[in-house]
């Protein structure tokens, strides 16, 4: 057994002060350690792959991170991790505990995660060895961890058994208050069905996102395919499968780039899939986050498959979740009001309806993902 600052320090020595995850009774006095330290920050994410993508946001932005999670929440986290993290090459410490390990009396829900937890990272092919449960191991185990990430720029899993970890109580609140915080609402919308397109949407983001100063992360799908069409730039971000990953990417490249604009594009699909990081949003994002939302009614690039948009008060929901601003409406005036210089303590947010439909002979991009983030990250002046 080790004690929580052990690791931790050793961690903190070797660049790791970002930390996300999803609580499990085995991580407590880890999770609690870092709570403690203010020097440290830490992330409750509302599920194990908002996780992965905040910790990947970090990454872009230069920033060391550690995702942590119990092993029956690696389900949630495949997706960024098969489809992001490897696709784009970002590296990150996953340390997951090993509930319902062969010969551990546990809950009956853990049973088969926990005799299946090596053969899936495996499968992902996510390298992994035990969590340290003595001090002589930790250097190593956390050389052996970065060696990989900075040869291969992709995650690495530490595998925590029961009783690793020492217990540590808990001195602190663990998530910032925002239950005072004034949302800015605002809606703009005009008689008539006449929406704008996709592109025009785009076309006006780009207007109010110069090059230097700001970071476009696309959501995957036609959105980011049309993106690149209309003006492929430096600064963007196009998801390709992490389908809802968008908003808690950009948030996490938000924490870690306080001084760039971070606009986030996501769809009615994809906001939907992953509502959760609203609320995670909400209380840890800042006012450089913009998350606009284009709202079609439907998967577009799947066969147009309608959504249940149709029934949901995004902005209300931002509102609950304590956005700073939180827009709602059916022209582009909207998008012209959440770049505007109005002051809003926390992130900004703005529902805007579109037409469904894309460009025609819309391209794919020529550039590869992995291409697409080598550039932003030297436009930045970023590096893992």
């Amino acid at each position: 057994m080790i004690e929580a600052a052990s690791f931790v320090e050793a961690a903190r020595q070797l660049g790791f002060t970002r930390y996300t995850g999803v609580p499990c009774s085995f991580l407590t006095p880890f999770i609690n350690y870092v709570i403690n330290d203010t020097r440290l920050s830490y992330i409750s994410s509302a599920n194990e792959g908002d996780a992965v993508a905040t910790a990947a946001g970090y990454a872009i932005g230069g920033e060391c991170s550690v995702v942590m999670m119990q092993n029956s929440g690696l389900g949630n986290a495949v997706s960024p991790i098969t489809s992001l993290t490897w696709v784009f090459r970002i590296p990150m410490l996953l340390i997951i505990t090993h509930r319902g390990a062969p010969g551990l009396k546990d809950e009956p829900q853990h049973e088969l995660m926990g005799r299946i937890t090596m053969q899936l990272l495996d499968t992902m092919q996510v390298p992994w060895e035990f969590f340290p449960d003595n001090d002589m191991g930790i250097v190593n185990v956390l050389s052996r961890a970065i060696s990989y990430m900075q040869s291969e720029h992709r995650p690495y899993a530490l595998i925590m058994k029961k009783g690793t970890v020492a217990a540590h109580a808990l001195q602190r609140d663990p998530v910032p208050a925002r239950s005072n915080r004034v949302t800015l609402r605002k809606n703009y919308f005009s008689p008539g069905d006449n929406l704008c397109s996709r592109q025009q949407a785009l076309e006006r983001i780009l207007h109010h996102s110069p090059e230097r100063e700001s970071i476009v992360v696309a959501t995957t799908g036609f959105t980011g395919r049309e993106l690149y069409a209309v003006a492929d730039r430096s600064n963007q971000i196009y998801m390709v499968g992490s389908m809802g990953c968008a908003s808690s990417l950009g948030l996490g490249l938000a924490l870690a780039r306080p001084h760039l604009k971070i606009i986030v594009v996501d769809g009615d699909g994809a906001a939907l899939m992953r509502m959760g990081n609203f609320a995670t949003i909400g209380s840890y994002g800042g006012d450089n986050l913009y998350h606009i939302l284009l709202d079609n009614g439907a998967h577009d690039s799947t066969g147009a498959q309608a959504t249940v948009s149709a029934n949901v008060d995004f902005a209300a929901i931002a509102e609950a979740c304590r956005y700073g601003m939180a827009l709602s409406g059916n022209t582009l005036e909207i998008l012209d009001e959440i770049f505007s210089g109005t002051v809003v303590a926390g992130p900004r947010f703005a529902h805007l309806k579109i037409a469904p439909g894309t460009i025609e002979g819309l391209p794919r991009p020529s550039v590869t993902p992995s291409q697409v983030l080598e550039r932003l990250m030297h436009h930045i002046k970023s590096a893992y």
